[in-house]
């Protein structure tokens, strides 16, 4: 099952590319659907009592270099499969809606990207996992150059023109991309006697030395937080949003930037465990910064884009602090919010599309009364603020409470300044909202309610947001062995490790 949820989305886009053009998106849209459901069996066959991986694929692939088709999920990985498949699905459909020029390119570009994103979360051999990594950046090219906008640019600056964005945001990833593909083949070469080792499970149990962790652990950690993006390497994410298009970059930004963040609970923590003792203030130092920086730019900004993407630059900053903890709480903390978040931004860029079409662009600042024919628009619109800024009783309060909790409990000083940010989301977050909605209306600016076909996506998204605030114990409970077996690898005494070489 778990091969056809991967292979699924792929051929359902090139079905679409044999489709008639009115019916391309439709047809990627059912093979989305389908992926959903079996992500949903997934879950539903899964045991939360288990710590080890489930619906396991084992077989060799390139014998000779020591690779394996090896794919499986476990606590923390099915819950970010589950998220992808939902993600697609709303984004596909609402694209279905909204045919875009060239359907058949662009519904096989989502295809490609959905198969890699999933193979990257399901990916138990080093260098499948990778490969997949990588995968997923080149249909993201040619969905941001191809179906992206020029943005005029605010007063006083230049147009930005999407080329440029986009080779941009690609040249910033590829580097990082090919660092790590450098780390994983220098892994497999020194963990190998004579062929190389890529199995993530051999590889946790026999451990590099200390000094060559050292080293390869920032191969993978530029690659992750470039990809994520954290502070002072986000120089591509500020104009890539400008041009993107919104619903292809509601699932890149809901779901790529955790993949970056699953490769530091899946490769670094237990491959590299001595490295990640070494560097976990360094590390928490980045989260920090990214978390202050994303919060004070989220409320400078008037473009509702970089308002969502300098949030995001924040919350992946809560994320990698829960992370670098380094205990349980934290990281569990870390795997409830990177599900939050991806559930949140999803629908908020959904929402960005109809206010674009509104108001004439993403200015906040010429927004305003949006809520005066549209109360349904405007009861949706606030569920997605309230959960963005975590209001207590969210599911985005619980799991920053648990990543801030193991936080204080490893370094207090990192803590008490992250706490400050959980303030300045409330102030962008109802910023945003209420330039759109109740601020004094202009003549230029059309309110309506949003249709139906729209609002049964967006519903459906809300909808999740909140049942998981109901239960989030959903995401904890099945995650929790997991994340336990995760974090236990860099909790073990380095003697010990030093020992088994």
């Amino acid at each position: 099952m778990i091969q056809v949820m991967l292979w699924l989305p792929l051929a359902a886009a090139l079905l679409a590319c044999l489709a008639p053009r009115r019916a391309a998106g439709w047809v990627a849209a059912l093979g989305a659907a389908g992926t959903l459901g079996l992500a949903i069996a997934l879950l539903a066959g899964f045991d939360s009592a288990s710590a080890g991986i489930q619906h396991a694929v084992d077989e060799a692939w390139i014998p000779d270099l020591g690779v394996r088709y090896s794919l499986g999920v476990d606590g923390i990985s099915i819950f970010l499969v589950l998220l992808t498949s939902v993600a697609w699905f709303a984004a596909t459909t609402w694209s279905a809606i909204r045919m875009p020029e060239r359907p058949k390119t662009y519904f096989l570009m989502l295809g490609i990207a959905q198969t890699a994103t999933l193979g990257a979360f399901i990916s138990q051999d080093l260098l499948l996992f990778v490969l997949f990594f990588d995968l997923m950046l080149i249909p993201f090219y040619f969905l941001f150059g191809s179906w992206g906008s020029d943005h005029p640019g605010r007063e006083g600056e230049g147009a930005i023109r999407r080329s440029p964005a986009t080779i941009k945001m690609v040249v910033y990833t590829l580097v990082g991309s090919l660092l790590m593909l450098a780390g994983a083949i220098a892994t497999g070469v020194i963990a190998g006697d004579g062929t190389p080792v890529f199995s993530m499970a051999e590889l946790r149990a026999d451990p590099l030395g200390e000094d060559s962790q050292r080293w390869i652990f920032w191969f993978f950690a530029a690659a992750f937080l470039v990809k994520m993006p954290a502070f002072l390497v986000h120089g591509w994410m500020p104009d890539a949003y400008r041009v993107a298009p919104l619903a292809v970059l509601a699932v890149f930004a809901a779901v790529l930037s955790k993949v970056a963040a699953y490769g530091f609970l899946r490769v670094v923590l237990p491959i590299f465990p001595d490295a990640t003792i070494q560097f976990q203030e360094v590390i928490l130092v980045v989260a920090l910064a990214s978390i202050l920086y994303g919060s004070v730019m989220a409320f400078t900004q008037t473009s509702a884009r970089l308002v969502a993407g300098y949030s995001s630059v924040a919350q992946l900053g809560f994320i990698t602090l829960g992370i670098f903890a380094l205990r349980p709480d934290g990281a569990d903390g870390a795997v409830l919010q990177m599900v939050n978040h991806g559930l949140v931004i999803v629908p908020l860029m959904l929402i960005m599309v109809i206010l674009a079409e509104r108001t004439g662009g993403d200015d906040i600042t010429r927004m305003g009364g949006l809520a005066l024919r549209a109360p349904v628009l405007a009861a949706l619109f606030l569920v997605v603020t309230m959960a963005l800024l975590a209001i207590p009783g969210s599911a985005n309060f619980i799991g920053e409470f648990y990543i801030l909790n193991g936080v204080f409990q490893e370094k207090i000083v990192f803590a008490l300044i992250a706490s400050i940010a959980m303030a300045m989301a409330a102030y962008y977050a109802l910023r945003l909202f209420q330039h759109a909605m109740h601020n004094r209306k202009r003549d230029d600016v059309e309110s309506k309610e949003i249709g139906w076909r729209e609002g049964a996506i967006v519903g459906a998204l809300v909808a999740c947001i909140v049942g998981l605030a109901l239960y989030p114990g959903i995401v904890l409970e099945r995650s929790d062995e997991s994340v336990k077996d995760t974090v236990s690898a860099v909790q073990e005494p380095s003697d010990e490790v030093a020992a088994r070489r």
